[in-house]
């Protein structure tokens, strides 16, 4: 995992936080996005990358589309002070897997952390409840994806904010089955990832 934050000190702070994580390592961490995207052409690529929005030089929102192009694979959480409309829904279309405040507890990120590695949506209930609002006021008119009851039954859990693991005990089904139901959900959706089709599921309605 990799970290982008320019204050110092939250930078310390959040990656020991990682660190005591027996699952997690912060590897390496940066104090811009020009310093992350030049360290791809030496380092091994992360698996996930902590991104702040308000950095000196590329923004967070600019550097987006930068390592979804360079790092497909890497999962992308913002972490930030910011919670306006714009910034939020800014990032999850330019391919953020989850936004985070900063106000929340560095346990609660590392946590995050896991549920994004383990499949789930790093969105929490007050940003979520956000979304759907602003999704609501559109007034936007449901599509048929040809979902199939099962898979309408795993997306609605994924909007309420289960992982994977916890999809397949709610349902009795095995890991690798709701992993396969998944990506039939990301394909008919069209999205990439959990983050893609929960934002989806508020806009549409769909479930």
């Amino acid at each position: 995992m990799w970290l982008i934050e320019d204050d110092a000190r939250y930078r310390k702070n959040l990656c020991a936080a990682v660190d005591a994580c027996e699952s997690l390592k912060c590897a390496a961490s940066f104090r811009s996005c020009e310093d992350a995207l030049e360290a791809l052409s030496s380092e091994p690529s992360p698996d996930i990358i902590l991104l702040d929005i308000g950095l000196p030089g590329l923004s967070g929102l600019e550097g987006i589309p930068r390592f979804c192009e360079l790092v497909p694979d890497a999962k992308i959480i913002i972490v930030t002070v910011f919670d306006d409309d714009d910034r939020i829904f800014n990032a999850i279309c330019a391919g953020a897997t989850g936004y985070l405040m900063k106000s929340a507890s560095l346990d609660e990120i590392a946590r995050a952390i896991n549920e994004v590695r383990d499949g789930g949506a790093a969105i929490n209930p007050r940003i979520a409840k956000r979304v759907l609002g602003f999704f609501n006021e559109l007034n936007i008119e449901p599509k048929d994806y040809r979902l199939t009851h099962r898979e309408k039954e795993i997306l609605q859990l994924l909007v309420e904010g289960l992982i994977k693991k916890e999809i397949a005990v709610r349902l009795n089904l095995s890991f690798h089955t709701v992993d396969m139901y998944l990506r039939k959900i990301y394909q008919k959706l069209q999205v990439h990832n959990a983050t893609g089709a929960v934002a989806k599921a508020l806009k549409e309605r769909l479930g």
